[in-house]
């Protein structure tokens, strides 16, 4: 039922019927379908971690924090308090720039050969959310141009011994982005509710 409700949304939007008017249903699918990617980034996270070593585990874990991931770049808030503050329309221009982010280093998630395309399910149900609540042409103007690095030294030499630590790495920015999405959304679509309790 909800993907036949996405489905005539995205439809709706290509050929410029009616404007929808129906924002919270809009958003429970973005949330369910985030949700989805952010379970299963977890699993693909946790069966990744399970097939190491225990000291292999540590050690990667620990340079893993060292280093930062490539959504790093995308300006967002630092704790919950900003989240809170955040307006709805700048919850989702962070939302849809994370999932954007990772449309391309998506294809390189082990295990994750479905995955792209539900990104690009999600990208283009927040990118109706955006125009519904506001023109995009006016959120993207002054960052719509932001570069995204090459995903850490993925793309470069990848080598047989450091092939662990490059899926450990993608595999926990990928849970750690969805998890943002997530409680992005999540308060953004709490907001359309005035008696709801919006705190995390």
């Amino acid at each position: 039922m909800n993907r036949a409700i996405f489905l005539l949304a995205v439809l709706c939007q290509a050929f410029s019927c009616q404007p929808i008017t129906d924002s919270q249903r809009l958003f429970s699918i973005a949330v369910n379908r985030v949700q989805h990617l952010h379970l299963l980034a977890q699993r693909l996270f946790s069966g990744f971690e399970n097939s190491l070593q225990t000291e292999e585990q540590r050690q990667l874990n620990k340079i893993f924090l060292q280093d930062f991931c490539n959504s790093d770049y995308i300006i967002s808030p630092i704790d919950k308090h900003e989240t809170q503050r955040s307006s709805v329309l700048k919850l989702l221009s962070i939302s849809y720039r994370l999932v954007e982010s990772w449309e391309l280093p998506s294809r390189l998630l082990p295990g994750g050969s479905g995955i792209p395309p539900k990104l690009v399910e999600l990208k283009t149900g927040i990118l109706l959310l955006i125009r519904a609540n506001q023109d995009a042409a006016e959120i993207f103007t002054d960052s719509s141009s932001l570069q995204l690095a090459p995903f850490g030294n993925y793309y470069q030499n990848v080598g047989a011994d450091e092939s662990s630590r490059q899926n450990y790495e993608l595999l926990a920015c990928f849970k750690k982005d969805m998890h943002k999405v997530e409680t992005y959304l999540t308060v953004a679509k709490c907001r359309l509710s005035p008696e709801a309790n919006c705190t995390l």
